[in-house]
């Protein structure tokens, strides 16, 4: 679903939301997360709002809070706080009667929406017609429950940032080339570290309907869709660079969502959850340069007073779509519930979930 088609079916915060005290919101969130126990999950994705995040009853990365959610059979209602596409995962993942509710159905993702169904299939038939039956597809769960279900259908899998290495691996075993969607850099950063060439990756141009390669077509083993994180995209070269000439002992660690070439001249490059990790265990006195997600960036340097952390792109600002959820939107979808009435609730067809899980538990089999 798009962001124009999941903004159409948005509900408009009332207005009573808008002007309350933070700490009257606060305290009755708490309220009704008292109220309802083990009735009601709420889930916070790693780049939340401090304001939301800490009302999260766990919190992680996308693929994970999914399955925390598939995990959970006593909660009749799980607020997930992320995005759309995340909310899409978990409502494939959980029971027919659990539901699960997006607060602000704004918060979508410019990644997952540079593949939509109709630039995929066109994709898929001019790609057959020009590779025959020597492709299969692998899509970054930072992608639409649609090309989910496409992968699933086409017997491909989907891929997060921590398995991406091994479940490409895995496509090799099953086809002589991949498709990746819809992120370029995460495919190119991973199929680079198995030891492919740069020269052998095409790029998917889905607007231009085109590929653009450096070499013959016989040779191209990576098919690479022309999409990217809006946020990762931001951090440069030159970031880089003016870290190494102000403080040389400075360690660089980035997403691989990041530019291949950033990737390259970073100290570290992984998940979010492996950038949490390396700074978990680092000695104290230590310096880090993080090229992710601002907020992320700020909770880290809070939970670590003892290190120097930093964002690499000083003029970073947090994920404009991830940010849609803030305290008031929270607040109001929790006493819908409360009051037994359900408000931007995420559902995904039959059809859909039954092929999308079939991408992801190809992946699950695997991890």
């Amino acid at each position: 679903m798009s962001i124009l088609d999941t903004w159409s079916r948005n509900e408009t915060l009332p207005e009573q939301y808008k002007t309350m005290n933070v700490n009257d919101m606060e305290q009755r969130v708490r309220e009704i997360k008292e109220s309802m126990g083990e009735k009601l999950l709420i889930l916070g994705h790693h780049y939340q709002k401090e304001e939301v995040y800490q009302f999260a009853d766990f919190a992680g990365d996308s693929l994970e809070l999914a399955q925390i959610a598939a995990k959970n059979r006593k909660a009749e209602t799980i607020v997930f706080c992320g995005v759309h596409f995340m909310a899409e995962t978990a409502d494939i993942l959980t029971e027919k009667d659990q539901v699960v509710i997006l607060p602000d159905m704004r918060a979508g993702c410019s990644m997952a929406d540079m593949a939509n169904m109709e630039q995929t299939r066109r994709a898929w038939t001019e790609l057959m017609h020009l590779f025959g039956d020597t492709i299969i597809p692998l899509t970054y769960v930072n992608s639409t429950a649609d090309i989910k279900a496409f992968v699933g259908e086409h017997a491909g899998v989907t891929v997060t940032s921590s398995n991406a290495k091994k479940m490409v691996q895995w496509a090799f075993e099953q086809k002589e080339r991949i498709l990746f969607l819809p992120d370029q850099h995460l495919g190119r950063n991973t199929a680079y570290d198995l030891g492919i060439p740069l020269t052998q990756m095409a790029i998917w141009d889905p607007i231009g309907h085109k590929l653009e390669a450096l070499c013959p077509l016989e040779d191209i083993k990576v098919i690479l869709w022309k999409g990217h994180c809006s946020v990762h995209e931001n951090f440069t070269l030159q970031n880089v660079h003016d870290i190494r000439k102000t403080d040389p002992e400075m360690n660089v660690i980035v997403h691989p969502e990041c530019h291949h070439e950033v990737v390259a001249i970073s100290d570290y490059a992984g998940s979010t959850k492996y950038i949490i990790d390396t700074i978990n265990k680092a000695d104290p006195g230590t310096a880090w340069a993080i090229g992710t997600e601002m907020n992320l960036v700020n909770r880290i340097k809070q939970n670590h007073p003892d290190k120097t952390i930093l964002s690499l792109n000083p003029h970073m600002c947090p994920c404009l779509t991830m940010n849609r959820i803030d305290l008031p939107h929270l607040l109001w979808a929790l006493e819908n519930v409360e009051q037994g009435k359900i408000t931007n609730q995420i559902t995904v067809d039959k059809k859909t979930s039954h092929e999308a899980i079939r991408a992801l538990e190809r992946m699950l089999q695997h991890i």
